[in-house]
């Protein structure tokens, strides 16, 4: 005995699409054996057109098959165009998410030297700017050249002191010299004097 799961799978397996095939199957071997034990002309005739009933029926049955059949082909073919075309979607998506990756690298790299970019405008912001600075040389230059002119006068100057300070101890020296002098022959004078004195005591 079989139990009612494997009879159902057993009809599904004859009946194909569920569409009646069995019975038409079956009621074409009764009429085909009707037919052949017909004992009169009009029942051989009538059992004739039952079979050609049936048979129109299987034929049907089958082209309905063969068009469900074809039918499912052209999804077959149109789901396998569908899931190519998701494979290229997904190969897309995947070049897209890795242009996506570079981009956003770039806009990490970008944002960076903008940070940086900004910290050194804020550093250079607390320093004067080159026109300013080039001012402030150019004064610098001017008030060294001053400085340097005031220089060579001052040594000038200090050189002319030192000559006239070396002329005017050459002139002390001098006068030392005749006032010593004249300080030798006065005592000289004196000397004969007193030597005279005293020769004309004696």
């Amino acid at each position: 005995s079989f139990s009612s799961d494997e009879v159902i799978r057993k009809r599904l397996l004859i009946d194909g699409d569920g569409a009646g095939d069995d019975r038409r199957i079956n009621l074409l071997v009764k009429s085909f054996i009707k037919w052949c034990n017909s004992g009169s002309q009009e029942e051989g005739y009538s059992q004739y057109q039952r079979m050609l009933s049936t048979l129109s029926q299987c034929e049907f049955s089958m082209g309905k098959t063969l068009l469900v059949y074809d039918m499912n082909l052209r999804e077959m073919e149109n789901y396998e165009k569908i899931y190519k075309d998701i494979e290229n979607s997904i190969a897309a998506a995947h070049e897209k998410i890795s242009e996506c990756k570079k981009q956003i690298l770039q806009a990490k790299r970008i944002r960076k030297n903008r940070q940086e970019y900004d910290a050194l405008a804020k550093v250079i912001q607390h320093h004067p700017d080159r026109h300013e600075t080039l001012k402030q040389l150019e004064a610098l230059g001017k008030e060294l050249q001053n400085l340097s002119h005031i220089k060579e006068n001052v040594e000038d100057k200090l050189e002319l002191r030192r000559k006239q300070f070396h002329v005017l101890l050459s002139t002390i020296h001098e006068l030392q010299q005749t006032l010593e002098n004249d300080e030798k022959l006065s005592e000289a004078e004196e000397s004969q004097e007193t030597q005279m004195e005293a020769e004309t005591k004696q």
